[in-house]
């Protein structure tokens, strides 16, 4: 498998598509950049126009009691909370600290009429790596407020001095209204965003549901990834804490095809929110250990 497609494979699964990149050898060294974030969809914090309340006339005005109220948004009960952080660290081989991820929940708000989540995950290289590959990557999801299945996914990507920003709205169908700003990816029903997938696996009760299939798209490429739970409970020490885990193993399909040369664990805190605490990766040219540093 080419390093393009390990890379390709490795944004679907870890920690919210940033952490391929952990594994590329280019480039040069410099402090990362700061964090800047995009601004999010016009009317993202507005109700849909189906939801919002109408203006009566004088004339025919109800009693406060009967006027048409926006509906809020809705809790569906996942391990999310807005304003949680996540900020992990990454060691690749005999190397420490070579990278940092923050994953972000911004909130939640209305895309396309849906209750939606707003997902958003930070990534950049360290010294030494970033000496020889500088990296300062920004990913934003738009999911599905129940099901994260992805609306729209968004990539900020600043690697080796070159800028590649896309936008990209999801389709079943192909007859969803196009956006001005966005590109139309055609997926299959119910296909998850990694950073979407990420929070996904998080809202699974594994001890009823011990595997479950996702069609994931990594911005590229769409992928089927399967996940299953290896043990239910298996201690684990990061620099955030110990932590008594869901130890969850993950697989990847490309065209069918299981990708024998790469493997992934994830472990998910056996605690309300689920917390992920640690990824291993193992790839041909390397392994990686992406650890919770602190949550917030």
């Amino acid at each position: 498998m080419s390093l393009k497609a390990t890379v390709g494979v490795a944004a679907v699964v870890v920690l919210g598509c940033a952490a391929g990149a952990f594994y590329w050898l280019h480039a040069r060294g410099a402090q990362p950049v700061p964090e800047v974030a995009a601004p999010e969809p016009p009317g993202f914090h507005e109700a849909p126009p189906a939801e919002k309340t109408a203006v009566p006339s004088a004339a025919n005005s109800p009693a406060p009691a009967e006027a048409k109220k926006v509906p809020p948004l809705v809790d569906p009960g996942l391990p999310l909370r807005d304003g949680e952080v996540l900020e992990f660290t990454a060691n690749v081989s005999t190397l420490k600290d070579v990278a940092t991820l923050k994953l972000e929940v911004v909130g939640r708000g209305h895309l396309l009429g849906k209750n939606t989540w707003h997902l958003r995950a930070f990534a950049h290289t360290l010294n030494p790596l970033r000496m020889v590959f500088e990296l300062d990557d920004q990913f934003d999801s738009y999911s599905d407020g129940s099901t994260l299945a992805s609306l729209q996914y968004e990539m900020r990507l600043s690697e080796r001095g070159q800028k590649v920003e896309s936008i990209q709205r999801m389709t079943a169908t192909g007859k969803e209204p196009a956006s001005p700003y966005a590109a139309e990816a055609r997926v299959l029903p119910g296909t998850r965003d990694p950073l979407g997938l990420m929070q996904y696996f998080r809202n699974v009760d594994w001890t009823k549901t011990p595997e479950v299939h996702s069609p994931a798209y990594d911005g590229h490429k769409l992928y089927d990834v399967r996940a299953k739970l290896a043990a239910a409970s298996e201690k684990v020490t990061v620099p955030a804490g110990s932590y008594t885990t869901s130890k969850i193993s993950i697989r990847v399909l490309d065209d069918g095809v299981e990708m024998k040369d790469a493997s992934f664990t994830l472990y998910l805190a056996n605690n309300p929110a689920r917390t992920p605490v640690l990824l291993e990766a193992v790839l041909p040219f390397a392994t990686a250990r992406v650890e919770l540093l602190k949550s917030k």
